[in-house]
């Protein structure tokens, strides 16, 4: 929305019927003013004397508008964050529901903390590998040891403080953050809601409303959950006790980022995996070479191909958990086992309940919002409903925090005007933060393959070795690949898998030339700092495209 100044106001004639609801929102990314010569500006405004300086505007006058704001958004998580300061930085009027839950599962309950946790088993683990300090010249006198208490602090008042930057930024841009739950009553009118609330007594009205409500964790039928001794991602971030003996129910990012931190801390796991083997969502190289670094050499064994058709909570030090497994495909009992504990990490479904979408004629996908390709919501015909988005979690598309944010912004380019622009989801990449690290961007090894066959083109495989790369070797950290994907053809690259020291950083390479369509022989000739790890990628690359790497 335009904004005047009373300073501006009182010297500027114009008609309001001027500006029409299209241009509103593009001449809101320049803000309105008085034009002057070049020597003034340049100058600035201490040139015109202290006499002659305008006076703070007092009062802001906005032109008329049909809606109460330019744009709800109803969670704010990464996906609303970001969508807001991107609205913000069109100029449009916004305003975000909380829902009591600023900073959503990743800052509160997921990316954040559980890196913190991650970062202090890292660092844990590091000082406990003798051998290899002991190759580097280094030797640790006495037994390392950590405080349980101040590790789960760190994890907790890492996610405070990130809550609190994310509420001052949203409020230090001029975002109405409401502490408030959002219920639909039309595409463009939401209810305020205190939690716990069955009505609200105030509604607000916007020309567009986007959807960002985020996740919370599945839990399989028959499987209880108390928060002691069965519990969810939500409740192991606390890191209230360290069982001797832990259960995983689950080998996907989050199974595996808490098995690092348990065996880190002194827990032995097993790992139950309803798939044939763990690791299911992985490239299958990758998957083989993490069973190897990440699994064999701790005290890790695993199930697999079995449910965990029943799961009884114990007592914390007096009775176990009792865990019935049971076949996958027969479901012929299989094993029963008691452990100290059991994570649950099937995964999340999508936090929707009582947001009141299905008032609007929108059939829900197993509590997913469905969207099309530009985050629009669709009607049980299929239909885009007009002004309604959904992004992030809730819409099911690619359950990421990176994710929605980069979605909530796609939104906003569009209903500000900028409709070329397109998110291209299979360039998003993501990471699992154990030690060593594992990134992807793209198609696994078997899609491409498949992609290859379907469409009748050669399928390239190039890869980069950790043990080849100098950083890697000084850092005594020199296991690990970095494969790409691409079609000989025309030299597109389609997926990038990394397993290695600092995986999820040196991923993006490989996304960002996969968003700009940069062929595999254009990336052979980009140049690389010496010594870094970044040259496992330009080794890749150059291996793709035919050429040697020194």
């Amino acid at each position: 929305m335009m904004v005047v100044h009373s300073a501006v106001a009182s010297n500027t004639a114009f008609c309001s019927s001027w500006i029409t609801t299209a241009n509103r929102r593009a001449s809101s990314e320049r803000p309105f003013g008085v034009r002057i010569g070049r020597f003034h500006a340049e100058r600035g405004p201490e040139w015109l004397g202290p006499a002659r300086r305008a006076p703070r505007p007092k009062a802001v006058f906005r032109l008329r508008s049909a809606y109460d704001y330019d744009l709800i958004i109803i969670g704010a998580g990464v996906g609303g964050h970001g969508a807001a300061l991107h609205a913000r930085s069109k100029g449009l009027k916004t305003a975000v529901l909380t829902g009591g839950d600023a900073g959503g599962t990743c800052v509160n309950r997921g990316c954040v903390p559980s890196k913190a946790l991650l970062a202090a088993a890292g660092k844990l683990r590091e000082l406990k590998s003798v051998e290899r300090l002991q190759a580097m010249g280094i030797a640790v006198q006495g037994q390392v040891a950590y405080d349980r208490q101040a590790v789960s602090n760190h994890a907790n008042s890492l996610a405070s403080r990130v809550r609190g930057n994310l509420v001052q930024s949203l409020r230090g841009l001029g975002v109405d953050v409401l502490d408030a739950r959002g219920v639909l009553l039309e595409p463009q009118k939401v209810e305020l809601r205190k939690p716990g609330e069955q009505t609200g007594d105030r509604r607000i009205t916007a020309r567009d409303v986007i959807i960002a409500t985020g996740s919370v964790p599945a839990v399989p039928p028959g499987i209880q959950i108390d928060g002691k001794t069965v519990f969810t991602s939500d409740d192991a971030l606390k890191l209230e006790w360290i069982p001797d003996w832990i259960a995983i129910i689950g080998s996907g990012y989050i199974g595996l980022e808490f098995s690092d931190v348990y065996t880190a801390l002194g827990s032995e796991v097993t790992f139950i995996e309803a798939a044939p083997k763990l690791m299911p969502s992985f490239d299958v190289e990758i998957s083989r070479l993490a069973e190897r670094l990440l699994i064999s050499p701790r005290p890790i064994d695993a199930y697999t191909g079995v449910f965990a058709a029943k799961v009884v909570p114990g007592m914390p030090g007096k009775t176990p958990v009792r865990i019935e497994l049971v076949d996958a495909e027969t479901r012929a009992p299989v094993e029963v086992l008691e452990t100290d504990a059991a994570l649950v990490a099937t995964g999340r479904r999508p936090f929707t309940e009582g947001l009141g979408i299905e008032k609007l004629g929108v059939q829900l996908d197993r509590g997913f919002v469905p969207v099309d390709d530009r985050m629009q919501v669709l009607d049980q015909k299929g239909t885009p409903i007009e002004h309604l988005f959904c992004i992030g979690d809730a819409n099911g598309k690619l359950m990421l925090a990176h994710a929605a944010s980069a979605q909530g912004i796609s939104v906003v380019e569009n209903i500000a005007g900028n409709q070329s622009y397109f998110l291209r989801m299979e360039c998003i990449p993501a990471a699992c933060f154990t030690h060593p690290e594992i990134s992807m961007v793209g198609l696994t090894e078997q899609q491409a393959r498949d992609k290859a066959e379907r469409e009748q083109f050669e399928l390239g495989r190039a890869v980069g070795h950790f043990r080849a790369n100098s950083k890697a070797l000084a850092e005594n950290h020199a296991e690990g690949i970095a494969k790409v994907l691409f079609r000989k053809d025309t030299g597109e690259l389609l997926g990038m898998h990394i397993i290695g020291m600092h995986a999820a950083d040196l991923i993006h390479e490989a996304a960002n030339a996969m968003n700009a369509g940069v062929p595999i022989h254009k990336l052979a000739f980009s140049v690389h700092t010496h010594p870094t790890l970044s040259e496992i990628c330009d080794e890749a690359f150059k291996a793709a495209a035919g050429m040697a790497a020194h």
